[in-house]
């Protein structure tokens, strides 16, 4: 056997490794609403990184979750409205189903209602210019999303089954 021809092709495996790895790590997608940047992403560990490490270079970041929710679960569906605080003007609306949203907004004030399951909760939010801002949205755990979703409930669910 050839030393040289195995190093050359041990060489070749650790590059086409190396590639493959790499590609399978994807940025989530940047998408538009109204104008406006946004990348929503968080689902996974290694993406949820991503998205914190990445935070910093965008204007705002939203977090979402549900208070003592267990972990790996986040909101899904959380509809996301951004207006001007002084105007009322619609800047940015989209809907989310990550528990990270990214926004490249300009600098100004704004207020920022995120919606899950019919519970809007909403909190000001201030970008300045060349610094991120960021608002959190953290749902109580005792509300019955099943219900607030139009839901059926388990036990309503059971019944259906059982035929009571």
């Amino acid at each position: 056997m050839n030393p040289t021809r195995f190093w050359h092709s041990a060489a070749a495996l650790a590059i086409f490794g190396m590639f493959t790895s790499a590609q399978a790590l994807t940025n989530p997608p940047i998408r538009m609403a109204q104008g406006i940047e946004y990348m929503c992403g968080g689902k996974s560990s290694a993406e949820a990184a991503f998205m914190q490490t990445v935070a910093p270079r965008w204007a705002a970041t939203f977090e979402f979750a549900v208070s003592r929710g267990k972990p790996g679960q986040f909101p899904s569906d959380v509809k996301v409205v951004v207006r001007d605080r002084y105007s009322g003007r619609l800047v940015m609306e989209t809907a989310t189903g990550s528990p990270f949203m990214l926004a490249r907004l300009d600098p100004g004030a704004y207020e920022v209602e995120a919606t899950l399951a019919g519970i809007t909760l909403q909190q000001p939010l201030t970008v300045f210019n060349g610094l991120s801002a960021k608002a959190q949205f953290v749902w109580p755990s005792n509300v019955d999303f099943a219900a607030a979703m139009g839901l059926p409930r388990a036990e309503q669910q059971a019944s259906v089954r059982t035929g009571n």
